[in-house]
């Protein structure tokens, strides 16, 4: 039986966004928590939310284990007090190798793609497939894939510049300060309008992409290939 539990995305994200991004801009001054408690209370929340999640749905999801190692190291930068241009390039990091992952796929028999979009979770798979046979798409069908599966290695590109670009330009001062603190806070902030909003609409781009290429190869319509969208 599933057990899987449905998030609330607005509790996720006050949880992992709002609520450390306000701590680390007013309580990191020396009268109220100080850098390093206002720092390790505001990585708490995403941290905390992470596990529970996990111990929630008893299962690991990587995209979620990735955020959960980015967040343990940006608390160590600040906690070391290291360089800030290495919050730079652990904020680009992640991204880029995911990136390279992805574009590295489209080399293989099993581009990611075919893995975060064309699933059976989300389309159905074997319908597609038995149409583009009828058809003798198959194969400009792949080239399609293929094509996908570099517009998707785009948006982790996208990411990773955006992300080294943002924590140069907002945090300048030295960390384990109050300002790298606030600093930090004002990034969390920016980089959701700014990145992780744009992200998710490049995703809805290659989904189109996606869904216009089983129109025209297999002449299926959206409604008769996505799931819960089944026309009665």
């Amino acid at each position: 039986m599933n057990t899987t539990h449905k998030t609330n995305p607005l509790l996720e994200i006050a949880l992992t966004l709002l609520i450390p991004s306000l701590i680390l801009m007013k309580l990191s001054a020396p009268e109220q928590l100080g850098t390093t408690n206002a720092l390790i209370l505001a990585l708490a929340f995403p941290l905390g939310w992470g596990i529970f999640d996990w111990i929630r749905n008893r299962k690991i999801n990587f995209f979620a284990a990735l955020g959960l190692v980015s967040v343990l190291l940006t608390g160590g930068i600040g906690l070391l007090e290291l360089d800030t241009q290495w919050l730079a390039v652990k904020e680009a990091a992640i991204p880029a190798i995911l990136g390279i992952v992805v574009i590295g796929s489209t080399y293989t028999k099993y581009p990611l793609i075919r893995t975060v979009l064309f699933n059976q979770r989300l389309l159905h798979v074997e319908k597609i497939q038995e149409q583009l046979a009828i058809r003798g798409t198959q194969r400009e069908f792949d080239k399609r894939l293929q094509t996908a599966n570099w517009l998707f290695g785009g948006t982790f590109a996208f990411s990773a510049t955006m992300n080294y670009f943002l924590a140069t330009y907002i945090v300048t001062s030295p960390s384990g300060t109050a300002a790298f603190n606030e600093e930090l806070g004002q990034l969390t902030l920016v980089s959701y309008p700014m990145i992780a909003i744009p992200s998710m609409l490049m995703m809805l781009a290659v989904l189109y992409f996606l869904v216009r290429s089983i129109r025209s190869l297999a002449g299926l319509k959206l409604t008769e290939v996505m799931h819960g969208m089944e026309e009665e």
